[in-house]
């Protein structure tokens, strides 16, 4: 890694934290001019100097030195594909972005927000479709046991039909989305519950 790019990772891990260089001075107990030198790519930290680095900045010392900014917008679109998953299992909509977001988030531009992006939909998606199904189970239960959803005249197809938009929904927001990130746009998930900021 040369030193310009290590320069500018303890910048944008600083700036990422929502620190100033002062605060960054006093979190590591370095002065604050060898902060300021070592982001002006002026000195490289060594030992205990980028030890404590990663320390205030809650990351690892091999994180700061192998870092790197990436751009793969394949790795992205793949990412964004994978929440079809939930074809197959709803939760795997959220494990397998999920688990491609952890890997990634911190080395490849853009994971991240996308990550996070998905994330929120998915999540959003799979609790709608957990409160329809326990809303169905309960009206069909409590009909035949207590008479208290006798008049509400159950089918099939008034069952099934709000599962299938449903599905059709995700399916649509991912390949609109997978569509959007292959032309480097920002995704736009939405409804979604900002779980993740």
């Amino acid at each position: 890694m040369n030193n310009l790019n290590l320069a500018q990772r303890v910048k944008e891990l600083r700036n990422r934290k929502g620190i100033s260089q002062e605060l960054l001075a006093e979190d590591s107990g370095l002065s604050l001019r060898t902060i300021q030198r070592i982001e002006n790519n002026e000195t490289v930290p060594r030992g205990d100097t980028l030890k404590r680095l990663a320390i205030a900045l809650n990351t690892s010392p091999d994180e700061i030195v192998d870092w790197k900014i990436q751009e793969d917008q394949n790795y992205l679109t793949l990412m964004n594909l994978s929440a079809l998953s939930f074809l197959f299992f709803p939760l795997l909509g959220i494990i397998i972005p999920l688990t491609m977001w952890m890997f990634k988030k911190d080395r490849l531009k853009n994971v991240n927000e996308l990550g996070k992006s998905i994330l929120n939909f998915q999540i959003s998606w799979s609790l709608l479709l957990f409160l329809y199904n326990i809303i169905i189970m309960t009206g069909m239960f409590g009909g035949a046991l207590g008479n208290q959803f006798s008049n509400w005249n159950v089918t099939i197809y008034s069952v099934f039909t709000p599962l299938i938009f449903l599905y059709i929904f995700n399916i649509l927001m991912i390949l609109f989305n997978t569509i959007r990130v292959y032309n480097k746009k920002s995704p736009k998930y939405i409804p979604a519950i900002r779980i993740l900021r």
